[in-house]
């Protein structure tokens, strides 16, 4: 407790028949003590400060199976304090890990604290880093069997790459090899996942739901201490996912630009209508499933250069397919009045 003192009731006590030396001190003696006790009267009367958050949402791959240079394969990774959580695993995903974990000061997501992982689906943009995943996470310091959950045909794709790799697994681990202390690193345990909790740890539930694309596939909820998130992967509208929203802090949706499919061959047109999201289903969705955050992913659009001429319309410009992020919150914000990111490559939310 600060006792509060006047200046006359200072002088009175210590100056009085003094010299202005004495003056001078108790006015000095006296700022200081004004000065000191503003600022504890400051400290009381401010609230205290918010915890900081717990989970983070690190896109680490926003891409198509088109090679974007500027957009890796689909990965997203949940981090809980210290401990990753990766959904997907498409081209580039151990690079773009290592990135954040130096640029954006995450450590959880060094290729060698990568752990436990999640799949949408086999298609091979969400699947073309697996292997990397798996022998890269080993020789960066992964110590233990990888986890892996995904859909039905995840435990034949893992016995198909390890047994690929057999000969690089074996040198490493033989008397002579430079991993020969840590064999678990390379092992992987996988599972096949159906709807319901198929995850659950002291930081975080995992829940799948089915989803609509080209294969079995689905999309997963995470429920940590503090936030609740919901990712899709590649689908076409369903109720499951407005279901396992429902109000959730972070819903991470596919979306395709309502245009530029048109733009594109007839089979591409079909499959783009019959398995994935345009901007405009995607706001009807959204405004049912209601989350506090829409960041998109995994959206066609190939800025000049690098669009197969497979798909370019014959009249088109090198930037026919291309869909600028101004497009895609114009279309989506028409229809939903809520807070949306167009989500980009080490964006952190």
């Amino acid at each position: 407790m600060i006792t509060s003192y006047s200046v006359d009731s200072l002088t009175s006590k210590f100056c009085w028949g003094a010299s202005w030396k004495c003056w001078r001190i108790v006015f000095v003696a006296f700022s200081i003590l004004m000065t000191v006790t503003a600022a504890a009267q400051q400290a009381t009367n401010q609230s205290p400060s918010q915890p900081a958050a717990r989970t983070k949402v690190v896109l680490l791959g926003t891409g198509t199976p088109v090679p974007d240079p500027d957009r890796s394969g689909p990965a997203t990774a949940i981090v809980v304090d210290d401990r990753a959580y990766l959904i997907d695993f498409g081209p580039g995903v151990v690079r773009r890990a290592q990135s954040a974990a130096l640029n954006r000061k995450i450590p959880a997501v060094e290729p060698g604290n990568l752990k436990v992982a999640f799949v949408t689906h086999l298609h091979s943009d969400h699947t073309a880093g697996y292997s990397d995943l798996v022998l890269t996470g080993w020789t960066s310091g992964r110590t233990v069997p990888l986890e892996v959950y995904g859909p039905p045909g995840m435990r034949s794709m893992t016995e198909h790459i390890l047994k690929a790799y057999r000969v690089d697994i074996e040198t490493r681990t033989n008397p002579e090899g430079n991993q020969r202390r840590f064999p678990d690193g390379a092992k992987v345990k996988a599972h096949e996942v159906e709807p319901g909790v198929i995850y659950k740890d002291e930081k975080v539930t995992v829940t799948a739901f089915a989803t609509k694309h080209a294969m079995e596939s689905y999309g997963y909820r995470f429920d940590t201490p503090d936030r609740s998130i919901v990712i899709s992967g590649d689908t076409n509208p369903v109720e499951a996912t407005i279901n396992a929203c429902s109000g959730c802090d972070v819903l991470i949706h596919e979306a395709q630009p309502l245009e530029l499919p048109a733009k594109m061959p007839e089979s591409i047109q079909s499959f783009v209508a019959k398995y994935h999201t345009t901007t405009g289903q995607l706001a009807e969705l959204a405004n049912k499933a209601k989350p506090k955050l829409l960041v998109i992913y995994h959206t066609v659009s190939f800025p000049p250069g690098i669009a197969p001429p497979r798909l370019l319309p014959p009249k088109g410009g090198a930037d026919a397919l291309y869909a600028s992020p101004e497009m895609l919150q114009k279309e989506i914000g028409s229809q939903y009045s809520g807070k949306v990111v167009i989500g980009k490559d080490l964006d952190v939310y």
